[in-house]
């Protein structure tokens, strides 16, 4: 792959009307993060009637914790067919919220690649010079190892997911790199591929990964029947096969993480097989069991959590319901107390609310 052949990406902060949620036909796949400022930041993409080369991502931002939102405050959106998609946001260990984003050239050649922007004021908004920084897809947060490393969970899909993001399963350039890989740095200067794994069944990755208390690390991974996990001894860079994990649930999106009282928390379609009662559970054990099971959404059609724990220890997760239906980004904010009792207590916490609807004005 040639560098000149990628599209460069385009962040719009101005003139932003033709993007209103108002005129959106599609959305989802949103991400969230706290900024250490008092604002929370929430993004995901939008652009045409579905996953496709009109995808644009979109950032919006709230400075109420998560009452109203400003929707969008900036959108990228490359030119031509190029798509933009599956974003992140994560605030590093440096203080820096950094947006990750993939862009897929052409559409039909495969030649995915994640970049990523530093957002370097916010009022005005600016963000740092876009660069690319792996081939693949990145949508779920790094992880920082106890050694201060960062991991990025980054991958190459399968070519036998889709034959329309590939052409010629043939004539793959990329065949050695389709696995759930992980890329490590120290600082965010350059981003290395430490190693990864082909887990037999596995749908589009949307991997993440935990170090366990004895130090090894746990990527947990999608497949088409729920959950596999790979474990690896020698941070990263070899994987044991993929077996399947004790966490149930469907073909779709998880979130998982270690909150800073050194719990485990997952959100999952905790008992159910479809997109459907959108639940967060707690871990003492490393994930070995779950508990708590706080249900968040019990609709139909409701997915793809993201989420983040502020300094005061709020946990906030982010999902999306109906992407091409009532095209809403819904937020719940709670803490682990709640979790561990499975009921809202707190006159501070609430459930299903939103951060944008399409077809009105925000």
């Amino acid at each position: 792959m040639k560098m000149n052949d990628i599209t460069e990406p385009v962040i719009y902060t101005a003139n932003l009307e033709r993007y209103a949620a108002s005129d959106r036909k599609f959305q989802g796949i949103p991400g969230i993060e706290c900024d250490g400022k008092g604002m929370l930041w929430a993004t995901w993409y939008s652009g045409g009637v579905t996953e496709g080369p009109d995808n644009y991502v979109v950032l919006a931002r709230s400075d109420d914790d998560g009452a109203s939102w400003r929707d969008p405050v900036a959108v990228i959106d490359p030119p031509g067919i190029t798509r933009a998609f599956d974003p992140c946001l994560w605030r590093s260990p440096d203080g820096h919220l950094r947006l990750f984003w993939s862009q897929s050239d052409g559409w039909t050649d495969g030649r995915m690649g994640v970049w990523m922007a530093t957002v370097e004021s916010s009022t005005p908004i600016s963000f740092s010079k876009p660069r690319r920084i792996a081939n693949g897809v990145m949508m779920n947060k790094p992880t920082v190892l106890s050694n201060g490393e960062w991991l990025l969970p980054i991958s190459l899909w399968h070519a036998d997911i889709t034959s329309g993001y590939f052409g010629d399963k043939g004539n793959d350039p990329l065949k050695n790199e389709r696995a759930a890989n992980v890329y490590a740095s120290r600082s965010g200067g350059e981003f290395l591929y430490r190693g990864g794994v082909d887990i037999p069944g596995r749908s589009f990755d949307e991997h993440m990964v935990v170090e366990r208390k004895d130090g090894l690390l746990v990527m947990y991974v999608r497949t088409k029947y729920g959950i596999a996990e790979s474990v690896s001894a020698d941070g990263g860079r070899m994987w044991r096969a993929g077996v399947p994990s004790k966490i149930a649930g469907p073909c779709s999106r998880f979130f998982i993480r270690r909150l800073r009282s050194g719990k485990l928390l997952i959100v999952n379609h905790y008992q159910f097989t479809g997109r459907s009662h959108m639940t967060a559970s707690i871990s003492d054990d490393d994930g070995v069991t779950w508990y708590g099971h706080l249900l968040l959404d019990e609709r139909t059609d409701v997915s793809y959590p993201d989420g983040v724990e502020s300094e005061d220890g709020t946990i906030y997760i982010i999902y999306d319901r109906e992407r091409q239906g009532a095209g809403e980004i819904l937020m719940a904010r709670f803490t682990e107390a709640e979790v561990v009792h499975g009921k809202i207590k707190h006159q501070s916490s609430q459930l299903k609310m939103v951060v944008s609807r399409m077809g009105r004005k925000e």
